[in-house]
């Protein structure tokens, strides 16, 4: 079998639990989703070096957005029938949307749209947004525990903290503090936290959100992050697509980000062009595409929707579980 077709081949047999669309099959189910964004709005909400196309966001988010707000609307109705069994009153716990997938993927992009329209729904929920970078451990001690060069692995995140800020959340307390990640410094910000507040839903977006693998034996049985989960979503894409968008991502960042004194990364912003693309593609091939390899890319199929994403960024499918 040639190897496109036993590639074919293969992602039709994994896909087998879900229902998969292309992008015309799936705009019809957009039905009377109403658009509640301008293209100014769009391309504001467009994370760094990422693009998406107007037309995708009726085509894609807005069949999305739709099938959201039903999956929600059942949650609440479960929640109701929950406690009229019990015979209490008590508020509905946030609904909680994970968002997961490689490193320069697009994960803050679709993160971002869908805070946007979902907040737009007629009866405005409140939605807020957080990453877990903020939940990385501090680089002094990814330094001190020789992590380093495995930042963004599993081992690398606090994930106690992670499931502890997830389980109040869901607990309905009130103003629950993540911690907050800088781009610029490549660490956490000391002191400076998002505080959520009680929010009808919350989007938690990062590489390892569906994550089941224990790091050691010895680690205390603690839940999985995806275990807070009413919905999550995977964004794929080809290897060689991923290794494109972080080569290009770096460059950009080079002669904007880097060259701010204050940035992690500031001594590569005067390296040649060849020396950079020597250094970002060894990272790439050190740490990110051996993440992924491991780690994120095994997590597709616990997804309850896959988007996958051609090399011009593109949603070209729609794989929706099966239930």
């Amino acid at each position: 079998m040639p190897a496109q077709a036993e590639a074919v081949a293969l992602q039709r047999d994994e896909l087998a639990p879900f229902h998969v669309f292309d992008e015309a099959e799936w705009s019809h189910l957009r039905a009377d989703q109403p658009m509640t964004l301008d293209q100014d709005e769009i391309f504001a909400l467009q994370g760094f070096n990422d693009f998406i196309e107007p037309g995708q966001v009726e085509t894609i988010y807005l069949p999305l957005s739709r099938l959201l707000s039903l999956y929600v609307e059942a949650t609440g109705a479960l929640h109701r029938a929950t406690y009229e069994f019990l015979g209490r009153n008590g508020a509905q716990t946030p609904y909680i949307i994970g968002i997961a997938g490689s490193v320069a993927v697009g994960k803050t992009t679709t993160a971002r749209l869908l805070q946007a329209l979902i907040a737009r729904w007629p009866w405005k929920p409140k939605v807020d947004l957080i990453t877990t970078d903020g939940f990385l451990y501090p680089n002094a001690k990814l330094i001190e525990f020789g992590l380093m060069e495995r930042k963004g692995f599993p081992e690398s995140y606090d994930v106690a903290s992670l499931i502890a800020f997830l389980a109040d959340i869901k607990a309905g307390v009130r103003h629950v503090e993540a911690p907050v990640y800088s781009h610029l410094t490549y660490d956490r910000v000391p002191g400076k936290t998002i505080v959520v507040d009680q929010p009808d839903i919350l989007i938690v977006e990062g590489l390892n959100v569906l994550q089941t693998q224990r790091l050691s034996g010895d680690r205390p049985r603690v839940p999985f992050v995806s275990d807070f989960f009413d919905f999550s979503i995977y964004i794929d894409a080809d290897e060689t697509a991923l290794e494109q968008w972080y080569l290009k991502r770096f460059f950009r960042l080079k002669e904007s980000r880097f060259t701010d004194p204050r940035s992690y990364f500031h001594k590569y912003a005067s390296i040649s062009d060849d020396e950079a693309k020597v250094f970002a593609r060894g990272l790439w091939e050190r740490i990110n595409l051996k993440n992924l390899r491991e780690n994120v890319g095994p997590t597709k199929l616990r997804a309850d929707l896959i988007l996958r994403k051609s090399e011009d960024h593109r949603i070209s499918q729609v794989a929706l579980r099966r239930v």
